[in-house]
């Protein structure tokens, strides 16, 4: 079992491998990335695939996080920074599909291109936003588990955060399904960690257990959120059924030894990928779809080891 303090030197260890520091070649064009955050084990599936992709199609690249992925402000610094290198073209995945309009408004004005990345953003800016289909995997999530449980019975959901697109689609997506096909599902609670943090997930759901004693299921959106519930869970001998979403290691353990009942995982090297070559093909004056679709798999302990999950988890 991985114990708090081992979660957060893997943690600190992935945030200091995750800034890619290069020179720029003047022939090459330069794409500058800003994500999220490093905190997780996607992000850095992501920026291996955006690795992949610059590479391939021979660009220069940067791939920049701030220290969480509550730190709004810090993302806004960081896009200042690059938009004062005049890249090429800007792959985002906003922390605030809001706050970050003003920042990109000023690449739109630079005729800088704007590629939307995991998370979109409230404004047609980008020029296409490569992601999951955050709705339709969450709808997902919710019959799974509605067939975990029985089809009744109370339900909590612990969400990343409520600011961007991602954040309030899977929790939407989540909710909307329950309410439509499942009257005899009450979700009783509905809480945020606002960030990246699996403590703050795990003492998070140990209040829920305390608060809701009938509780019978946590759906967990992300991977921090999920690995938090899974601690919880085992350090409570809860018996709640926990479904996740992601598939960093931690989560890969609680799914083989039945803590997580099953998870969604993304495409997260595929994002990574599809966000440089996209952005090569605006530079080269190529139309791209306004959304690229990059996938996702339920998985559980009876097809963690198909091929075709084993090659979208993330460890």
């Amino acid at each position: 079992m991985i114990n708090k303090r081992t979660l957060v030197g893997l943690m600190a260890a992935a945030a200091l491998l995750g800034t890619t520091s290069i020179s720029f070649a003047a022939d090459k064009p330069y794409i500058a990335i800003v994500c999220k955050g490093f905190q997780a084990e996607f992000w850095q599936a992501v920026k291996a695939g955006a690795e992949q992709a610059a590479k391939k199609f021979n660009v220069d690249m940067t791939f920049e996080a701030p220290a969480t992925e509550g730190s709004v402000d810090q993302q806004i610094d960081l896009l200042s920074t690059e938009l004062a290198k005049h890249p090429a073209a800007l792959g985002i995945a906003a922390i605030d599909s809001k706050a970050v309009i003003p920042a990109l408004q000023k690449f739109q004005d630079a005729k800088i291109p704007v590629i939307g990345f995991d998370s979109g953003v409230d404004s047609d800016i980008p020029v296409t936003t490569a992601s999951t289909d955050n709705l339709a995997s969450t709808a997902l999530a919710a019959d799974k588990l509605a067939d975990l449980i029985g089809g009744a019975g109370e339900v909590a959901v612990i969400s990343f955060d409520q600011t961007s697109q991602t954040g309030i689609q899977r929790r939407d997506g989540f909710l909307n399904e329950i309410k439509a096909k499942y009257p005899n599902i009450q979700v009783v609670d509905v809480e945020y960690i606002n960030g990246g943090d699996p403590n703050v997930a795990d003492d998070m759901t140990k209040t829920m257990l305390l608060g809701h004693p009938n509780l019978k299921a946590i759906f967990a959106t992300n991977e921090p959120t999920a690995i938090g519930a899974g601690l919880a869970k085992k350090e409570t001998n809860s018996k709640v059924v926990v479904v996740g979403y992601d598939s960093g290691a931690p989560q890969i353990a609680d799914i083989k030894d039945g803590t997580l009942a099953g998870s969604i995982t993304q495409n997260p090297v595929g994002i990574g990928y599809d966000v440089v070559k996209a952005a090569v093909d605006i530079i080269n004056g190529k139309s791209v779809d306004k959304h690229i679709d990059t996938g996702f798999y339920w998985y559980d302990k009876t097809n963690i080891d198909d091929p075709k999950i084993k090659a979208n988890l993330y460890q």
